[in-house]
């Protein structure tokens, strides 16, 4: 399992606590203090889903959830938003904010589990599978090969991982700038041209011809894998 988990929060025991658990789960975990740039950090690396630890609903917690919602990279995003406080209205208006599930910190990390992959099958099912499947497009997370009408293409590992991504959300139109954080994270030193160097490859890898618009260039938006 390759999914990505970032938790976000601020007490040392419970941060391990999860950590342990997640790992031992087999995510890919990392974990950032709350932070008042937090959207435009996690937007730059963007992770597969969000646990974050609030003490209460209050201000930070809200408008978080809500920055997550209507920052373009982030709005599709999985929350996890985990209180102290166990009163119902309070858990309501974080997730009136837009968190996808909230729980009390207190929670056990196996429910925590449990409602994590839960969410993760409902948002994003291709996550949870080792293989993905876009028309005749097939991509096997764990043996690294990826097929194209049954015949065996051969990608470099950057493309991989590209087309792996592409393939989370056929269809859907990725900007340079979130390719090159999915591929290299917050390098700067990675300049947003090296993506259309990779695109190209991963065109002449897949593609079965000129005429083959397997993927798609939106002028001035980015690039999208062709919902078959």
């Amino acid at each position: 399992m390759s999914v990505r988990i970032l938790v976000v929060e601020q007490d040392e025991d419970l941060l391990t606590t999860l950590k342990n658990a997640l790992e031992t789960e087999g995510y890919s975990v990392n974990c950032l203090p709350p932070h008042a740039s937090l959207v435009e950090l996690v937007a730059l690396r963007l992770p597969d889903a969000v646990i974050f630890g609030a003490p209460a609903p209050g201000s930070m917690a809200i408008s978080t959830c809500r920055q997550f919602r209507t920052t373009g990279a982030t709005a599709r995003l999985p929350i996890v938003v985990l209180l102290d406080s166990p009163l119902e209205q309070d858990r309501l208006a974080v997730l009136s904010a837009g968190a996808d599930d909230c729980l009390i910190k207190a929670v056990s990390p196996v429910e925590l589990l449990i409602r994590l992959r839960n969410l993760l099958r409902r948002l994003n099912p291709a996550l949870l599978e080792s293989t993905l499947k876009v028309g005749d497009l097939t991509l096997d997370k764990n043996a690294r090969r990826v097929h194209r009408q049954k015949k065996e293409v051969k990608l470099g590992p950057t493309e991989f991982r590209l087309l792996e991504f592409l393939m989370k959300s056929p269809g859907r139109v990725h900007s340079r700038s979130e390719l090159r954080a999915s591929l290299w994270g917050s390098d700067a030193s990675v300049d947003e041209r090296a993506v259309d160097v990779h695109i190209g490859r991963l065109r002449k890898g897949i593609s079965l011809g000129k005429a083959d618009k397997v993927i798609r260039t939106v002028r001035g938006a980015g690039y999208a894998l062709r919902d078959f």
